[in-house]
Parts: structure tokens; sequence; C-alpha cells
């Protein structure tokens, strides 16, 4: 019986990722599963089939050995890929699978050249900031093409030269048995070139180490945590090869008056007794500059919170604005003189349940709770 294609067995398609299939192989193996299909052929050979296409899928190795060679891949011992030709040849191809995962005989594939490394470069901006957006200046080391050899690494008039070893692969082969292996090649590292003649410039790695200057677009509305990246400006590649990426990772330095969520702003703001009390008003700003008349009404409880739509952070990659919340804190007065505590003690004496209701009824309960207490 001919096998099924193992993503038509998952019902993924060919490019599902490890959570897809996952997923898919959950879902159809407890459907099958023999315990829940007691004396049912068809369902455990389903099942059977199943677990064979997840076990291959899963393992990045043996995935892209199916994906080249399908089930031949796997069949007596791979003999069989690519209508069983020699086993040198399916050895060389599993050696090109191990290349892609590995990172063995890169030299080959990039012309016999290195990437850069990616570099990462930590940047603190202001709330301010953040809101307007604004453009930064930043110096960065990194290491760049050589000027003197065009990034090669050969003296300037010279040239690498294809090594003899490799004939310019970067990989050699080595017969061991029924099977031809293939490894890096030591003369060259892999690179397929070598040097007689390095520039003195760069000691023949085709790169310098300088500090570079770079322009960062911030746009307005960034968050914390947010990573920029700028292609190719990471450290460049060995001997002229390509150039890494620079990571920019963003931090916004705590604000003195807010505190951020998202694109809302929250504050608290203190007032007096007597504006809690009375009522009043009093003003608030906003990161763009601008003030804003809050009104505050009488009888004002601690913890009253009022919103200012629209004054908060600008939401990225819209015309949209966050609202700012303000919480009002009612300080009690310290420092008072001699007629402040008589007016004071004077409107204690005459409070009531009218004039503090919410103490007037929490102490109400307490006492009920305390006669209860007794009466038990």
């Amino acid at each position: 019986m001919e096998k099924r294609d193992f993503y038509e067995v998952l019902g993924v398609s060919r490019d599902a990722d490890e959570k897809e299939l996952k997923s898919a192989y959950r879902k159809l193996a407890m459907k099958y599963h023999p315990d829940r299909n007691p004396g049912d052929g068809d369902a455990e050979t389903r099942f059977k089939e199943v677990s064979e296409a997840y076990d291959t899928l899963k393992d990045g190795q043996k995935r892209a050995a199916y994906d080249r060679f399908g089930h031949a891949a796997f069949e007596n011992g791979g003999m069989g890929a690519r209508g069983g030709g020699h086993p040198g040849d399916f050895a060389s191809a599993m050696s090109d699978i191990f290349d892609e995962f590995f990172g063995m005989g890169g030299g080959r594939r990039s012309g016999g050249r290195d990437r850069g490394a990616d570099l990462r470069y930590n940047l603190e901006i202001s709330l301010e900031e953040a809101y307007t957006g604004k453009t930064v200046e930043i110096v960065v080391p990194t290491s760049v093409s050589c000027e003197a050899c065009s990034g090669s690494g050969a003296k300037p008039g010279t040239s690498p030269t294809t090594c003899r070893t490799c004939g310019g692969s970067g990989r050699v082969r080595a017969a061991q048995g029924f099977f031809t292996l293939e490894r890096t090649c030591a003369a060259c590292q892999g690179r397929g070139e070598v040097i007689s003649d390095p520039c003195e410039s760069c000691s023949g790695t085709g790169r310098k180490t300088i500090n570079r200057t770079l322009s960062v677009n911030i746009p307005a509305g960034i968050e914390d945590g947010t990573r920029i990246r700028l292609g190719g400006e990471g450290e460049a590649g060995l001997r002229g090869g390509p150039s890494g990426d620079l990571y920019i990772f963003l931090s916004i330095r705590p604000h003195a008056f807010f505190q951020r969520d998202s694109a809302d702003l929250y504050c608290r703001v203190p007032i007096s007794m007597t504006t809690a009390a009375l009522g009043g008003q009093f003003e608030v700003p906003s990161l763009g500059g601008e003030m804003t008349r809050v009104k505050v009404p009488e009888g004002t409880q601690a913890g009253k919170q009022f919103r200012l739509r629209g004054k908060g952070m600008p939401v990225m990659r819209s015309q949209h604005h966050g609202d700012i919340y303000i919480q009002v804190t009612v300080e009690t007065p310290t420092n008072l003189t001699k007629r402040q505590r008589e007016l004071l003690a004077e409107f204690e004496g005459e409070s009531s349940k009218e004039t503090h209701p919410e103490s007037h009824g929490f102490f109400s309960k307490v006492k009920d709770f305390i006669d209860n207490l007794g009466q038990g």
C-alpha cells in the first residue's frame, strides 16, 4: 500500500510551523487512539499513520530530508533517493541538508564570504520624546569593510586565489565504506579561497572597527521595549561578506508626573480639603505642552477620577490619541494656626450624617456589629 503524504495525513500545509504540527497531531491522535476505538482496526492504522507523520515532521533534519526526497529518504537507508542513485549522491544531498541547519559548508552558499554579526544598541528616551517622536543620532562602534582592499582581505593589487585543496567548493569529500562524507575544507575554512598576501590595513580580515554615527527615526507613540531593526547596519562580513543588522532596544525613562499604560496616561493630583468640599478647579499639563482646566464639583471624594479624552499618547500609525486619567487625592491640612484649629473643631462639632454620610454610615455599622456581638 502506497504511503500518503505526511502533510496530508496531518491535514496541514507544507509551510506549517511546529505549533500547527503539534496541534494537528494531538487532535488526530485523540480521535484515533486505540483506547477510544477498541477493536477498530482502521482507527489503529490511522493512529500509527498519524504518529509516523508527526515523528518525521517534528524533527527538523528528518523534515528537511522528507521535503526534498519524500518517503524515499527513509527507505532502504535512503538509497532510493533521486531514483536510486549512487549512495554517495544521497550522502551528498543529506550533507547539504545538515549544512542548512548547522552552518556547515556555508562558505560555498555565500560565495566564500561570512555574514557579519548582528549588533545591539540600547537607547533611552523621555516620555515627551516618545509623544512627539524624533530623529536621534547614535554612535555605534562596529566593523566596516576595509577601504584599502575593498573588503577582500588581500593586499591592494592582489586578489584571493582559489583553494587548491577543495577546488573552491569550500568542502572536501572522503570515502568511508559505502558512504561519501563531506567536511569543511580545513585549508580555507570553507571559504573556497585563500589569501597569500593579506592586506596590511586589516590584516586580511577585510574589515576594520570604527565608530559610526547613525540617524534613527523614533516614531510618535512608540512604546517601551520596542525593537527597531536597521538592516545591514551591523558588523561587516569577513572578506566582503554581507553585513549583519543593528537592533535598537528602546526604553522610556520614568516620568515625574505621568504613568503610561499603552496609549493612556495616568496621574494623581492633590487638592485641598476646602476645594474638595466647596468645589473648584485646577489645571494639568499634557505632553503636547497645553494646559487643560479640570472642574472639581462640590463634595468631591478622595479617589475621584477625571478623564481627559484624546489628551494621551498618540497611537502609532493612526490619527488617534489615548486619554489622560486624573485621580484626585484630598490633602489633610497641617501646621494649623490656633484660629484654624478652632474653626475645624467648631465644624466637627456641628457635623452630621448629612455632611459626612460615608463615615457616619461606617461607624453606624460598627456600632450595630458590636451590639450584635453583645447580644450573642
